[in-house]
């Protein structure tokens, strides 16, 4: 991890490149492409390309990129994904999304086509499926689980969708771990309280081999080694991040394969016939590989293609069957990212598409990852953009907490609300509070029931750590989150009143108990079983931890932002809080609700409409600031 003075030292480099300002409207603009997939020949791509409110899907003969299908799917109906199931046929996730912040409302359909759109079908309950095993000797078939009461194994047609059971396991939410024979071996998953629950396999049945709550020692396999006797395990003690060791199933001596002291692993890389374990992915800061196998050939090619693009980051998409052609996209904090395409054979790099290629980076700021000691000693990880083309010295501040909140957190890599406040002239802190995933179960888990409590004392920790690096100046903070950033930008506010000039609520959650009612979290078990480990047990603890309910204590200039058809976080949220500060004679100063938008704003114009007004907020309450160019 780069040192903070390290990037310091390079704003006056930087202020040479000083130039015209870049247009709001270039940061919210849809990207050409929302994922690329390969087929396992190598032969074609599916490209998914965001159109408005939907996502449609494109295929293309590498060679030439010539257009062989397109797929759409209607209004508010976006296709994901794509999961190539044999040489010729893939299934395609579409999700119904209703604002820019929902991951999906409800399972998504799932249809199957050949690449040149012929054969089209869609997959009874498909989106209750999850895909175990290709099965790649077999092209009419694939192994799937479904959970129900339990979680079953079966056989599923990719023509025709018949499902024949070949297993099954008393777990919820459950999976199976086959071995390189095809043989089930192990299942994972919950039982009916939520806990974590291993099984083994004997005969017909099951042994249990570990249960485990949140936080508690537990021991995951994954898969097997290339010779299919010993077994990969993720394993961690106490809540610490998940290192990966290998075992004998029958016990003994473990080998460690790999491990990060701050993170969990974030990806696998798997040689191309699938039998090696080749790379563990981390988000330590900066994404990167641990090489287990480096002496591989694949690995080789993979080390070499990272080295290839410095300051960048490399994910590995996928490889085609053969071992020859590797899809791989580049990215950096000021680089939306691109595809290429790797032919191992003539060691070339074919380019395929960018995703943002109005964008220059020339003009964008560096993401810096930083580390905070909290007030009880607990080191907190997240990121500080400091706006290019400024000496970096007492600059207004953002913080801007992730939404979750548990589960997601902060990425390095293009963010356009980041680079658009940075390109404004403001520093931009983003923290991975207590509660943030990738950190480990424990750490996880000490943000339950502490959503207003120790989780905004770490943002202010944070917040006080970088004005103590004379990088921030003290009097012109303010703090603005969408979703769980959104409660946590209020609750901000009434826990630290002297602390920020102003507050953005943008689809913020701001009533627990209300919350739990009419969200559309509280639909189903699983969703109910959240909001109750997550949130204080009392109406009165829920009340103290909600902002609507301290309004008295906030000082600071308020602007919220809802969708009226918002499910997730619905508009009652933010009636609630409006009517709760106008009755404390403490109105929003600026409100925007869009009667079509949800959660969170995907029409253009609509989102020109916001930041355009936040823009206009924040450079009222914390100074007007010079603002940050770039080169044109």
């Amino acid at each position: 991890m780069f040192e903070l003075v390290a990037l310091l030292a390079l704003m006056p480099a930087l202020a040479a490149a000083e130039g015209t300002q870049v247009p709001l409207g270039d940061f919210f603009k849809d990207p050409e492409f929302t994922s690329v997939s390969l087929s396992p020949t190598g032969e074609y791509i599916t490209v998914s390309v965001p159109q408005g409110d939907r996502t449609v899907l494109a295929a293309f003969r590498v060679d030439g990129m010539q257009l062989v299908g397109k797929w759409d799917y209607g209004e508010k109906r976006h296709i994901d994904r794509v999961e190539w199931v044999n040489d010729e046929r893939f299934f395609m996730y579409v999700s119904r999304k209703v604002g820019r912040f929902d991951a999906r409302v409800g399972n998504p359909d799932v249809y199957a086509s050949n690449v040149d759109g012929s054969k089209r079908m869609d997959v009874p309950n498909g989106g209750t499926y999850f895909i175990v095993d290709k099965t790649w000797d077999d092209p009419a078939n694939i192994l799937v689980v479904r959970s129900v009461d339990s979680a079953f194994l079966s056989k599923l047609n990719v023509n025709t969708g018949r499902v024949t059971t070949v297993a099954s396991a008393p777990l919820r939410m459950g999976t199976f771990i086959l071995d390189h024979e095809g043989e089930v071996r192990y299942a994972v998953g919950q039982d009916e309280e939520g806990v974590r629950v291993t099984l083994r396999r004997k005969g017909e049945g099951w042994d249990v081999l570990g249960r485990a709550k949140l936080g508690d020692a537990i021991r995951t396999p994954l898969g097997f080694d290339a010779e299919n006797k010993r077994v990969i395990f993720s394993k961690s003690d106490k809540g610490e991040p998940a290192r990966l060791v290998l075992a004998d199933p029958a016990g003994g001596e473990e080998t460690l394969l790999s491990r990060n002291p701050n993170v969990d692993p974030i990806g696998y890389l798997a040689s191309s016939d699938e039998r090696h374990l080749l790379a563990i992915a981390y988000m330590d800061g900066t994404p990167g590989y641990d090489f287990i196998n480096p002496d591989h050939p694949e690995s080789k090619t993979y080390a070499g293609l990272i080295n290839a693009f410095p300051q960048h980051a490399v994910r590995f998409d996928g490889i085609s069957r053969d071992g020859r052609l590797v899809l791989f996209r580049t990215y950096s904090d000021v680089d939306p990212g691109a595809y290429y395409l790797f032919d191992r054979k003539t060691s070339r790099a074919q380019f395929l598409l960018a995703s943002r290629d109005w964008i220059k980076p020339e003009q964008m700021s560096p993401m810096q990852p930083i580390t905070v000691t909290a007030r009880d000693g607990r080191k907190l990880h997240g990121y500080l953009t400091v706006p290019a083309h400024t000496d970096g010295r007492d600059l207004p501040l953002i913080l801007h907490p992730h939404g979750g909140p548990h589960g997601p957190r902060d990425e390095w890599g293009f963010n356009p609300d980041v680079q658009f406040l940075a390109s404004r002239g403001y520093a931009v802190l983003q923290i991975n509070f207590r509660g943030s995933g990738g950190y480990g179960d424990e750490f996880e888990g000490t943000g339950y029931r502490n959503w207003g409590t120790t989780m905004i004392d770490d943002m202010t920790d944070a917040v006080n750590w970088v004005v103590g690096q004379g990088v921030a100046d003290k009097n012109r903070i303010c703090t603005y989150g969408a979703s769980y950033g959104g409660y946590a930008a209020l609750q901000s506010v009434v826990r630290e009143p002297d602390l920020y000039r102003c507050a953005v609520g943008y689809v913020g959650l701001y009533n627990m108990s209300l919350w739990m009612k009419d969200s559309d979290v509280a639909e189903s078990e699983w969703g109910r079983n959240y909001q109750r480990d997550v949130f204080p047990d009392s109406e009165s603890g829920r009340a103290a931890q909600s902002p609507a309910f301290n309004v008295d204590r906030i000082k600071a200039a308020v602007m919220l932002v809802h969708g009226a058809k918002d499910p997730r976080v619905p508009i009652s949220q933010y009636d609630f809080l409006l009517d709760r500060l106008q009755k404390a004679g403490k109105p929003p100063e600026v409100t925007i609700v869009e009667e079509k938008e949800g959660h969170g704003f995907y029409d253009y114009d609509n989102q020109v409409e916001l930041y355009t007004a936040l823009e206009a907020f924040l450079g009222k309450h914390i100074g007007n600031p010079r603002a940050a160019t770039g080169a044109p």
